[in-house]
């Protein structure tokens, strides 16, 4: 079977499509996340009292780790998640670009498309309208939402789905695009097709199909 027949058939039954925001609505050359990385270091540097250095360190292992820095600062530092989201989502978005033809994939797509980010919610409000993408999701989720719980836990799925009425049924009827692989194994889980968008493929139970151009994608299903 030609690989368009197969993907368009293996979504067929899809009616949700749920989407990660960061390298995933937008490609990883922006490099977004260089200058999340580095607030997240200056944040840890302030609220612990920490040198440079090892606050760098903490960032990586509290990310590996709990799945977000902010998960681990948390945890093991009961830092307050307000003031450190808002400080680190101060970002540039002058290398985003609209992406018309993403818009009109995702405009197409049959029944409901959201939004869910480990960042918040106003942050991936303004990264949509940089990208073309403003008011095309029927809702768009942070990790507020979610009780500041991070994917790829489950109970951080489990609450922002049951905000949008998504219940186990329903997930079987859904799917996943997400850069983070870790973030996929909890939507295969669960019932949903998972899509792990990046630059290579990754062999794993829990990936059903690898892509390195979203809307590349996205056209062999609408």
């Amino acid at each position: 079977m030609p690989k368009q027949s197969f993907a368009k058939q293996s979504f067929a039954h899809v009616s949700t499509w749920v989407f990660d925001l960061d390298n995933t609505l937008y490609p990883p050359s922006a490099r977004l996340f260089d200058q999340i990385e580095v607030l997240m270091t200056c944040y840890v540097m302030q609220a612990l009292g920490v040198p440079r250095a090892e606050a760098d360190r903490l960032r990586k292992l509290y990310w590996a780790k709990y799945g977000t820095t902010l998960a681990g600062l948390m945890r093991e530092h009961d830092v307050d998640p307000g003031p450190y989201l808002d400080q680190v989502h101060d970002i540039s978005l002058d290398h985003l670009t609209p992406d018309l033809k993403l818009a009109a994939l995702i405009r197409a797509l049959p029944g409901r498309a959201i939004v869910y980010t480990n960042g918040t919610a106003p942050y991936a409000e303004r990264v949509l309208q940089a990208r073309g993408l403003g008011g095309l999701f029927d809702a768009v989720y942070g990790v507020e939402q979610a009780g500041f719980l991070p994917k790829p836990e489950r109970a951080a799925f489990e609450k922002v789905f049951a905000l949008d009425g998504i219940d186990g049924v329903d997930t079987a009827r859904a799917a996943m695009f997400e850069d983070d692989e870790r973030n996929l194994a909890v939507p295969h889980a669960m019932g949903m097709q998972t899509v792990h968008v990046a630059p290579e493929p990754l062999k794993a139970a829990h990936i059903h199909h690898h892509t390195d151009n979203l809307t590349a994608f996205l056209a062999r299903l609408v």
